[in-house]
């Protein structure tokens, strides 16, 4: 077994990578570049070597650079994580001519299946089944108009060297094959330094099923069960489970055994994912082979208490896998959510910054779930835009589908991030979602119940009613904090008054008090709505997490202080709450609403990052729908388009300028 391995790699995936080599006996040694001198995989790893500039250009795909490190340490083998060098064959070559050993697989199955083109044409020869589709070379949008034609509508362009839905686009007609094309051309050469793109239908109402695979150096290979991959946001997976609830065991052992003959047929070694797009009659077509560790790894780990990490270690040092395919066993269900630093209420859009708060709820093991979170980041830490979104990948388990679910809303209820936007709003919401929740899933999830985007939700009767009780209890017990005080020159404020109003956002809820005093800890009976609610709670000022029970319902629910009351957060709920008097409400209700700044005239850069190219003149005319400009931000392109037809008075940035959000790009007459 090895001494000592490097980890390729940063944020939550080094940092998870080191956890299992610790606790196997390998010491580790870390990289990183000048953005993450202070990073946590940084820390936690017994060596950390600096291998240059933020730009991972510059540093994390610099192969000559990682191999310097593992000299300079003498680690034996380096475990590449995903992205970065983690499937390229040339990487793996150069470490075997220095004798360190790559922890993955060789070089001829990355070749033949890392990348896309040449995988589809493996699989056809191999007899697997292939969406239809064009694997030559596309010589320029004209050539792939034609060949998107003759395919038919809708097709999928994609980077031969993708990955992380980058270089990818869905066109549905000839224009947006031509603006697809340029696009996916661009963001590949950008984010992978090659720009092939191939095309192929697409699948209306597809499923993202793939089958987890682990072959060892003596032929044995077997299948891990599927990960269900069907909720994405621009082909960027977002939520991930394991089982998926749409296969039967005949689909299920169909779709293993071909992913473990396709293995075999590359002599595959290490862990690797066989990835299947899945139509509504459960016909599947083999879209690609990912020669590496996936990002959502975690959820078939904690259903067959296999360490995919561990194994990937073991085959690299030569050992058989311990166990036959008779042996794997798929036990309850797991959840993961992706914690991305973007904001949903404006069109996910990145958000970095500082992490001024960072609270995960506990891990560990529950009577009745397990909970996990893979973590790169701590509070303090800065969201780079140099790198991935991704803050944590948020995991529960359980014996059931819906109890996993349910556990993952209460973990997400409880996971407090401040400084930066979230999404955590959109994946509370998310576990609350009748169609999710029934399992009908495909990967225009999003799109489809989201056209117009994600939108802050609206209570309905109970939410509102468990809402005002969350809030009136915080009142109260800060209330009756503030009566406590020594010295005291006020009089008390009514703390046990009987009736008070509670504003919801635009709503108003009479409460009342049904016992005459304020119990610390907190238990009461509320009247909301004519119902008798009884609320308990341990809840502190200052604590930035409620927890408790309202009317019999566990109620988690995040609390944040503003100006004359508390911002709460619960189930993808974000209210702005006040506790009022019956009579100060009733004049609140005069108050004039303040409108904000008129911008209809102005494109706002709508998140920090790069001017790739403006798209229009001064003076120009342009129609709804027509390009800009494109920014681009944490490794990803957003075309910023008109929303209505007008002219371009001004233009205020240029081609490689760095902006803030809300800088000004343009102004319109």
């Amino acid at each position: 077994m090895f001494k000592k391995i490097l980890i390729a790699n940063r944020g939550e995936i080094a940092c998870r990578v080191i956890k299992t080599a610790r606790r196997m006996g390998i010491a580790t040694v870390a990289v990183y570049s000048d953005a993450d001198r202070d990073a946590l995989h940084v820390e936690m790893a017994d060596e950390a070597v600096h291998i240059g500039p933020a730009t991972a250009a510059e540093s994390y795909l610099v192969a000559d650079k990682i191999i310097a490190a593992c000299k300079q340490t003498g680690a034996e083998a380096v475990h590449p994580g995903y992205g970065f060098l983690s499937e390229r064959a040339s990487f793996c070559e150069a470490l075997e001519k220095v004798g360190i050993v790559f922890i993955g697989p060789k070089p001829k199955a990355i070749m033949a299946m890392g990348d896309k083109i040449e995988s589809k044409k493996f699989a056809n020869a191999a007899k697997v089944s292939t969406v239809p589709g064009y694997l030559g070379v596309i010589e320029d949008a004209s050539h792939a108009e034609k060949i998107a034609a003759e395919i038919g509508y809708p097709v999928m362009i994609k980077a031969s060297a993708g990955g992380g839905g980058k270089g990818m686009r869905i066109a549905w007609n000839e224009a947006e094959v031509r603006d697809g094309f340029d696009r996916a051309r661009s963001e590949a050469k950008s984010s992978f330094g090659d720009d092939r793109v191939f095309i192929e239908k697409y699948v209306v109402e597809p499923r993202h099923i793939e089958i987890q695979v682990l072959a060892d150096a003596h032929g044995n290979v077997v299948y891990l069960g599927e990960r269900e991959c069907s909720i994405q946001r621009r082909n960027q997976k977002v939520a991930e489970e394991a089982p998926s609830p749409f296969l039967d065991t005949k689909t299920r052992t169909a779709m293993g055994e071909q992913s473990v003959a396709l293995a075999r047929a590359v002599e595959y070694q290490s862990a690797g994912t066989v990835e299947f797009i899945v139509d509504r009659d459960r016909n599947f077509y083999f879209l690609e082979m990912n020669t590496r560790l996936q990002v959502e790894h975690p959820v078939t780990e904690l259903v067959t208490g296999i360490d995919l990490v561990e194994q990937m270690i073991r085959v690299a040092a030569g050992e058989r896998l311990p166990f036959a395919q008779s042996d794997i066993k798929l036990n309850g269900w797991a959840v993961e959510s992706r914690l991305y630093a973007e904001d949903p209420y404006r069109n996910f859009l990145p958000s970095i910054g500082r992490l001024t708060r960072y609270r995960p709820p506990a891990e560990g093991k529950s009577a009745s779930a397990i909970v996990r979170n893979d973590t790169g980041v701590f509070e303090g830490a800065e969201i780079s835009m140099y790198y991935d979104p991704m803050i944590a990948k948020l995991c529960t388990w359980a014996p059931t589908r819906l109890e996993a679910i349910e556990a993952m809303g209460e973990a997400l209820d409880g996971f407090v991030v401040d400084g930066i936007e979230h999404n955590v709003p959109f994946l509370a919401a998310l576990m609350k979602h009748p169609r999710w929740r029934e399992g009908r899933l495909s990967t225009g999830f999003i799109a489809e119940e989201y056209p117009d985007g994600f939108a802050p939700v609206a209570p309905d009767a109970n939410q509102q009613a468990a809402l005002a009780a969350v809030a009136l209890s915080a009142s109260l017990i800060e209330a009756n904090r503030r009566e406590r005080f020594a010295d005291r020159l006020r009089p008390p404020s009514g703390a046990s008054r009987e009736k008070w109003t509670v504003r919801l956002g635009d709503s108003y809820v009479d409460a009342r008090l049904v016992d005459g005093l304020v119990t610390i800890p907190f238990d009461m009976d509320i009247e909301i709505g004519g119902k008798i609610s009884n609320v308990v709670t341990d809840w502190r000022p200052g604590d930035a997490v409620w927890r408790g029970n309202v009317a019999g319902q566990s109620v988690v629910a995040q609390i944040r202080p503003v100006l004359n009351g508390l911002r709460l957060d619960w189930q993808g709920l974000s209210l702005e709450a006040k506790v009022l008097t019956p009579r100060h409400a009733e004049l609140e209700r005069l108050m004039p609403v303040k409108l904000p700044p008129d911008t209809s005239k102005l494109l706002l850069c709508p998140m920090p990052g790069l001017v790739v190219s403006i798209a229009v003149i001064e003076g120009q005319e342009v129609k709804a729908g027509e390009t800009l400009a494109v920014v681009e931000a944490m490794k990803m392109e957003n075309v910023l388009r008109a929303e209505r037809d007008l002219v371009v008075s001004k233009i205020n940035a240029k081609p490689g300028e760095s902006l803030a959000v809300d800088a000004v790009i343009l102004e319109f007459a």
